[in-house]
């Protein structure tokens, strides 16, 4: 199994930036593809991106493309978002998760989620 937690939320202006993290217990990280999604209130999870095992193939959503960068360092178990240019639209609980084999957009197909931080993007 995989244990996850997100670090790195909190307040930022618009047009700011935030660096989320995610720390994956165990050795097997690298065995997994990771993903990061959003839910802000009163609205589904989305996904927001994707990276696969080796790091080689990342994935965005259209709303974060080009503001978001998704990386992995399985030497340190952690997976990382990058986001910049901030909206208010951004504000939302940013999970990561965890699933075995290919990368994926659906979070159906993800077998661990962390409990997930909160960014707030103030106007």
């Amino acid at each position: 199994q995989v244990q996850l937690v997100e670090s790195g939320g909190g307040l930022v202006q618009a047009g700011g930036s935030l660096r989320l993290s995610c720390a994956a217990s165990g050795r097997t990280f690298s065995s997994y593809a990771m993903g990061w999604f959003r839910q802000a209130p009163g609205k589904e999870r989305e996904f927001v991106a994707a990276i696969s095992w080796s790091g080689g193939s990342t994935y965005y959503a259209e709303s974060v493309r080009g503001r978001g960068t998704i990386s992995r360092d399985n030497a340190k178990n952690t997976v990382y978002l990058q986001m910049n240019s901030l909206k208010p639209e951004d504000t939302a609980v940013y999970y990561c998760a965890a699933k075995a084999g290919s990368s994926s957009w659906d979070l159906y197909e993800y077998d661990y989620w962390g409990q997930g931080t909160q960014g707030t993007v103030s106007s």
